[in-house]
């Protein structure tokens, strides 16, 4: 399964707000991916939202009668029925065991199926207007919602249809930790009204850590990268000690290789500022002279894993993505995607291309 983050960025990257690099293009592009006409009056608004105890809310009748309708059999609802219903449930501290409760409501999170169940249960949550993306990863829920000329009707209105269709899915919107961040690369910039969700407001951040990956409303990778080198430097900790361990450098590696600069770097390298490569650079050094060992660099690092997702999505005509690599006429090379901007040329998607292309 592909990251949300990608398809998050992607639909940032390429959006008609005011780019901050702009690029020089071809007198003829092959392909252009959006066709919105670049504007100076618009912005993004994303809307992180939390649910309370998503899992636990689960309904297993409600459940079973989505799945029915989505053309599972009889058997495989009820047997979801079944699954879900009179579950005893019992929770042992040391010796201490408690009485045993039986529950009818929730999924288990520890079971696998549950996720899957919970995804068939809000594949109905979609946008409304052509301007508003809704991306969702189990349970984490991102509303997206293109701002032009300070028309806010279709995002507000898209958040008022969600906050009801939960009520009737029986989901309950977690206010306090629902955030929300603004890309907004006007001058000068005005001040954005929160939303209003139940008569609380969200609180608007400038930053936010989405799935792993630390956003910021500049679009800027720097705090991400001072996140992954902090992290870094503690995880270097624990190799030095398995080195003092006397643990033989293919054990090294793969610790290394396991823990370290393994944070969905396809994700953010591509658009990261000299600096900030400069610093993941140093780990892959310093992790170089504990193991003893030469590493890849960090440029490898990225291309290695940007070429296997971008193969597994050209193998795979259902993945959403898929329809982004086209091949020329000749059939050998995919055709590349225009990048009106720096930020969207060093993306996942048209990096992934070039890379095909050079193999």
């Amino acid at each position: 399964m592909l990251n949300p983050c990608y398809h998050l960025l992607w639909i940032l990257y390429s959006s008609p707000i005011v780019p901050a690099a702009p690029r020089t293009m071809p007198s003829q592009p092959p392909f252009t991916w959006h066709s919105p006409t670049w504007t100076k009056r618009t912005r993004v608004r994303m809307l992180f939202i939390d649910f309370s105890s998503a899992f636990n809310t689960v309904i297993p009748q409600h459940l079973t009668e989505k799945l029915s309708l989505l053309g599972l059999n009889t058997s495989l609802c009820n047997w979801n029925l079944d699954f879900l219903t009179d579950r005893p449930q019992t929770v042992r501290f040391g010796n201490s065991i408690s009485s045993t409760t039986t529950l009818s409501t929730g999924a288990p999170q520890s079971c696998v199926l549950s996720l899957l169940l919970f995804t068939l249960l809000t594949h109905d949550c979609a946008a409304m207007y052509s301007s508003n993306h809704i991306i969702k990863f189990a349970d984490d829920t991102t509303v997206v919602g293109l701002i032009s000329k300070n028309d806010e009707s279709a995002y507000r209105e898209e958040m008022k249809q969600l906050t009801d269709w939960c009520k009737v899915n029986h989901l309950s919107l977690n206010v306090d930790k629902t955030k929300e961040m603004t890309v907004d690369f006007r001058r000068p910039r005005s001040v954005h009204s929160p939303l209003n969700i139940d008569g609380s407001s969200v609180e608007i951040v400038k930053s936010i850590k989405f799935l792993c990956v630390h956003l910021a409303e500049n679009l800027s990778w720097s705090l991400n990268t001072s996140s992954i080198a902090k992290k870094a430097q503690q995880h270097l900790y624990f190799l030095r000690g398995l080195r003092k361990a006397h643990l033989p450098p293919p054990i090294l590696t793969t610790f290394y290789k396991g823990t370290i600069l393994s944070s969905c770097i396809t994700v953010w390298y591509g658009n990261c500022t000299v600096t900030d490569r400069k610093t993941i650079q140093r780990i892959v050094r310093t992790a170089e002279k504990i193991i003893g060992v030469s590493l890849p660099s960090i440029t490898d690092i990225h291309q290695t894993p940007c070429i296997r997702k971008a193969t597994s999505i050209v193998d795979d005509p259902t993945h959403p993505s898929h329809k982004l690599f086209t091949l020329l006429p000749s059939g050998k090379r995919y055709r590349s995607i225009r990048a009106l901007t720096t930020r969207l040329c060093n993306s996942f998607f048209p990096q992934a291309i070039r890379l095909l292309n050079t193999q």
